[in-house]
């Protein structure tokens, strides 16, 4: 059988990302009160070992995925990128080939999407994407998966973003083409998202529409999406702030979504600046729930990885 990578949504396709949610409920649901640690009943990863690559600091990806393995029955390796070969200069495709010989699947978080289309290239084994600069699809299956646990059917979902165009909301823009919903972005001019990833989803029948209005993009949301403004690496700081904060998720914006839209953020928050605590903390959050999700979409991302699904 074909190697499965996970680097993007489309990877999958809409079937495939249905049947994860569904695993990835009926598993949580499964467990529901067990210890954190416990393997669910039938370990079905027993034996793998899933390499895990950190080009870039992470709290969520790197418990979520430890601990979506050892529920599963394997177990996970990681890899700090400075303190391995890749550190000094050894390439990528030769990582790949080497750890291809050593574990069942590799996840790498990263900064050049490049990167990780090479080591898939090279790799034997299944490659899952942690994050890059223009994705993170795993992110995606979380928010997904919190947003169908909260009693909100995909098709015809009304989606709002509020503030930079990266790379979370490429991989919201393209959910909303597999999984038929619609997405209005509210950036302002000159933080737009990859234009290709709108194209692609409007060519399978999602609405994307783009203002420059937060208000007008929240109008009779089911959902309202944010994100930090300025995410690791990125230069220019100070300008980014100034041109986003009219976008800040706040209690007034929050009020011209529907009466029963979700709040959701993948987190870390940068508390006063993208939104405020009222919102965090508010009753239409549900921010903790998607950031445990990552734990049980995971789960069902490598089960399709390795062909399970």
């Amino acid at each position: 059988m074909m190697v499965r990578h996970f680097l993007e949504l489309t990877d999958a396709g809409g079937d495939a990302v249905a049947a994860m949610l569904n695993d990835a409920q009926a598993r949580k649901t499964a467990r529901a009160a067990w210890p954190k640690g416990q393997v669910d009943a039938d370990a079905p990863l027993a034996g793998r070992v899933l390499a895990m690559i950190f080009e870039k600091n992470s709290t969520r990806t790197r418990v979520s995925f430890d601990m979506a393995m050892r529920q599963l029955g394997g177990s996970a390796l990681i890899l700090e990128a400075g303190s391995t070969q890749l550190g000094r200069g050894e390439s990528i495709a030769d990582t790949a080939r080497v750890l291809s010989r050593m574990v069942d699947a590799i996840m790498i978080r990263t900064d050049d999407h490049a990167k990780i289309d090479e080591l898939a290239h090279y790799a034997t084994v299944p490659v899952i994407n942690g994050l890059t600069d223009r994705s993170h699809p795993c992110q995606i299956m979380a928010d997904l998966l919190t947003v169908i646990e909260h009693g909100k059917a995909l098709p015809g979902l009304e989606v709002a973003w509020l503030g930079d165009g990266n790379n979370v909301l490429n991989s919201i823009v393209e959910a909303a083409g597999l999984m038929r919903f619609n997405v209005r972005i509210g950036v302002p001019e000159g933080y737009d998202s990859d234009p290709a990833y709108i194209a692609a989803a409007r060519a399978r029948g999602a609405t994307i529409t783009v203002t420059r209005d937060p208000r007008e993009a929240v109008a009779g949301a089911d959902v309202v999406v944010t994100d930090t403004w300025v995410s690791m690496g990125q230069s220019g700081a100070e300008a980014r702030i100034a041109a986003m904060t009219p976008y800040q998720v706040n209690e007034a914006l929050m009020a011209g979504a529907k009466a029963d839209a979700l709040f959701l953020h993948c987190l870390p928050a940068h508390r006063g600046e993208e939104a405020t605590d009222g919102v965090i903390d508010g009753p239409r959050s549900v921010v903790w729930d998607e950031a445990e999700n990552r734990i049980h979409a995971q789960k069902s991302v490598l089960r399709w990885a390795f062909g399970q699904l």
